[in-house]
């Protein structure tokens, strides 16, 4: 199947009221899982890498401080094994860099061989957002690629961004942007949250949802609207992860709400929290199953050091070169690497048959 732009899976799913589940990966192994399972539900796969997974693919541990080299050299390993990958499976496959912070890191992820790109000028004043989502897309679509913006600030925490309150968007000004911008997409803030603490009363405005789709009919804009900040943050795994000794805290966006506002315009829903919490369960089961394991162990006493952590990046760091070449030598990470997989997979079968997206990378084109 082609390795296609997110574009054109996106307006397939808007035209059909359903939505795609966008997972964030920062290993090779964790792509591979993800097509796998898109795969046994013939779903369209939309792999997501955010920039500061670009440093770690990089071999940056340290990935909120990367440097655009190492960026470099992780986006042109991440692209290289996707694009083999969609070579050999009969569903669509489109490669995402979520939050590009600048035009320099945007471009490295498009000349790596991504085909689909997010530059996040949301913090920036208006016009300086405007200005540079322009710039992007200028580059992008003479490459073939599609690019995502953002309006709005959503609450909670995206690497070092952070906002104590949440501006929505308004819809009028989300034209005024598509059109001066020609961006393919856009995510907007209606009222989810990034990270795992999204407070138990979340309500969605789906309202604006709404309205900024009626605009783009009327104005004849031809893109489609992304929600981020959306993981699930499934309790039942939050509860097993505290029943083995973690601390874990928090709360996700109701999935009933998430499907409510799928038919009024949300083509795609992004998710990385889960990824991380069902990985770090998974892994903690591994070795209250075989605790003679634990005392040679390179990853179990950087997971226990911080029960209220569940950054598989920081516990696994020990073995960040071996994941982001795929050259697994060490037995250790050979034996949690279920773990890894299973953990990927958990989240995306069950997000793709919640987002009604199985069976639909027979139609896409």
């Amino acid at each position: 199947m082609p390795y296609i732009t997110s574009k054109n899976i996106l307006k397939y799913a808007r035209d059909n009221h359903i939505a795609h589940g966008a997972f964030n990966v920062n290993s090779l192994i964790q792509a591979k899982a993800m097509i796998e399972a898109c795969e046994e539900l013939r779903t369209a796969c939309i792999i997501q890498v955010a920039e500061p997974g670009l440093a770690f693919l990089g071999g940056n541990f340290d990935f909120l401080n990367g440097t655009l080299e190492q960026k470099k050299i992780g986006a042109k390993r991440i692209a290289t094994y996707v694009k083999k990958l969609a070579e050999n499976t009969f569903i669509p496959v489109s490669l995402h860099l979520d939050h590009g912070r600048s035009y320099e890191s945007v471009k490295i992820a498009i000349d790596a061989g991504f085909n689909s790109v997010m530059i996040d000028g949301s913090s920036l004043p208006y016009e300086e957002n405007v200005k540079l989502t322009k710039k992007v897309v200028s580059y992008a679509h003479k490459k073939g690629v599609s690019v995502e913006g953002e309006l709005g600030v959503l609450a909670g925490t995206e690497d070092h961004v952070f906002s104590n309150t949440s501006t929505y968007t308004n819809p009028l000004t989300a034209i005024d942007f598509l059109k001066r911008t020609s961006a393919d997409s856009l995510a907007i803030s209606y009222g989810t949250k990034h990270g795992a603490v999204k407070g138990d009363n979340v309500k969605l405005r789906k309202e604006i949802v709404i309205a900024t789709m009626e605009n783009m009919l009327h104005e004849n804009i031809d893109a489609t609207i992304v929600s981020h900040g959306s993981s699930l943050v499934p309790q039942y795994i939050v509860n097993e992860i505290n029943a083995l000794g973690g601390n874990v805290k928090g709360h996700g966006i109701p999935l009933k709400q998430l499907q409510e506002v799928i038919p009024c315009g949300i083509s795609k829903i992004n998710i990385d929290t889960d990824i991380r919490l069902a990985t770090t369960r998974n892994i903690l089961e591994f070795f209250e199953k075989k605790p003679a394991k634990v005392k040679d162990s390179k990853i179990y006493p950087l997971l226990k050091e911080k029960p209220e952590s569940f950054e598989y990046r920081y516990y696994l760091k020990e073995y960040i070169n071996e994941l982001v070449t795929n050259k697994i030598t060490s037995n250790e990470l050979k034996e949690i690497l279920p773990c890894i997989i299973n953990g990927v997979k958990e989240i995306v079968l069950t997000a793709s048959v919640a987002f009604n997206s199985v069976g639909d990378a027979t139609y896409i084109k």
